[in-house]
């Protein structure tokens, strides 16, 4: 008997028990990570506290538990967690000092968006050799068109994705294959890109990485925590939750007519991301904390704002761990080698440019997580290395926004030209 697909299969329908059991995951990760067992301190030194908190929430997908097609928590999480998260993040920032982390967050930033586009023509180029029944041939599920919304989405995020499906007119058996190939291989790399910076001084090491600008604002930062460190009164906490979701609440009564005055009046807005009410929102609740820096809120830094901030971004961490089902790796499993071949070209680019220029592994994350997450991932990644730097991912992932439609449009041409070459 065929399964109805509109009856759910998964055993938790409900988003408030789901949103119970990502809460105690949380809890017991951060509980058992504070014992001092010998061995639970051994295992928590090779699988730090926030790839757990990533982790573990994907099996409730992988096993059936939870379905996040179904689920809201995701979209929640990002259109009203994270833009408060932001909000409080860089309220305590020192712009100067971020600004002055110097030219090395674009050059790693760029060099991650050569990565994605010479990743994508390399992977498809021995898919033609090694498999050639998998091209497709030239109509909509033709592999190559999938894979330029992959890139759409590795250069920017989602909206350029889905500007590069429009373009190219992926079919959607295809786009829906390539979808997940995004979610799992992305996922999978952000990941190791937490793990990275639950263990950054070790990778600095290995790269010969000059970390002194990022390790003086994060020092600045810390030490003006210090500075203005007291217990936190009720007043205070709830003044922390108004500044965070009265500009959440800004953000969104902003980002939604922007952004639909720009779709409705440019029609360069689309291959920009300009007509994503996302793009803005995220823009606009970073330049809200931003501006909130040079203000007496700044102080809200030493009642806890950015473990305010860090404990939604936890939240929303195991929201987006909901979205990787490591399952779904058999379903496709050449589709899958395809995107890891395309990844790995990318990190191999990043990694050697990072040991050349002796970048840290701050900037070896971020600008990667620019590229391949966007907006919803680099803040995430940036904030993983140290609250202080979220802004430099928010920056980052601007920068994707923009150069995405247009950087992945061209690797999508250099795809066409190797398919038609293959046929």
């Amino acid at each position: 008997m065929p399964i109805d697909p509109a009856v759910p299969t998964a055993l938790i329908t409900n988003d408030a028990v789901v949103l119970g059991l990502l809460a105690a995951i949380l809890a017991f990760v951060f509980w058992s990570a504070d014992l001092k067992t010998g061995w639970v301190r051994k295992f928590y030194a090779i699988f730090p506290p926030i790839l757990l908190c990533y982790f573990l929430p994907s099996l409730l997908t992988t096993f059936g538990v939870v379905d996040p097609e179904t689920s809201k928590l995701y979209f929640i999480a990002s259109r009203f967690l994270l833009p408060a998260a932001l909000v409080l993040l860089t309220v305590s920032a020192d712009l100067p000092a971020v600004i002055g982390l110097g030219p090395k967050a674009l050059i790693m930033f760029f060099t991650g968006t050569v990565g994605v586009m010479i990743g994508g023509p390399v992977a498809l180029l021995l898919t033609s050799i090694i498999a050639p029944d998998l091209m497709g041939g030239a109509g909509p599920e033709a592999i190559w068109r999938g894979m330029a919304t992959v890139a759409g989405s590795w250069i920017g995020g989602s909206a350029n994705q889905t500007a590069l499906y429009e373009i190219y007119g992926a079919g959607r058996d295809t786009f829906s294959i390539w979808i997940a190939v995004d979610v799992i291989v992305a996922n999978i790399w952000m990941a190791v890109v937490l793990w990275i910076a639950a263990n950054q001084r070790r990778v600095d090491r290995l790269l010969r990485a000059d970390s002194s600008a990022v390790d003086r604002v994060r020092d600045k930062a810390e030490a003006y925590e210090l500075a203005h460190a007291r217990i936190p009164a009720l007043k205070d906490l709830v003044f922390i939750f108004g500044v965070g979701f009265a500009a959440v609440g800004l953000a969104h009564a902003i980002a939604d007519p922007l952004s639909a005055w720009f779709g409705s009046h440019f029609e360069i807005a689309q291959r920009l991301s300009l007509d994503s009410s996302f793009f803005w929102l995220v823009l606009t609740a970073t330049a809200i904390g931003v501006a909130l820096s040079f203000t007496p809120a700044r102080r809200l830094q030493g009642v806890g704002a950015s473990r305010v901030g860090s404990l939604l971004v936890y939240v929303l961490i195991a929201t987006v761990g909901l979205n990787m089902n490591i399952g779904a790796i058999l379903d496709s499993p050449a589709y899958f080698v395809i995107g890891a071949v395309w990844m790995l070209v990318h990190v191999s680019l990043m990694v050697a440019m990072a040991f050349l220029i002796r970048a840290p592994s701050f900037f070896l994350g971020v600008g990667s997580m620019a590229n391949i997450g966007g907006a919803a991932s680099a803040p995430v990644a940036a904030a993983a290395f140290h609250p202080s730097l979220a802004p430099v991912g928010v920056l980052l992932a601007v920068v994707g926004y923009i150069v995405g439609t247009a950087a992945a449009w061209f690797t999508g041409l250099v795809m066409m030209q190797i398919a038609a070459g293959a046929g």
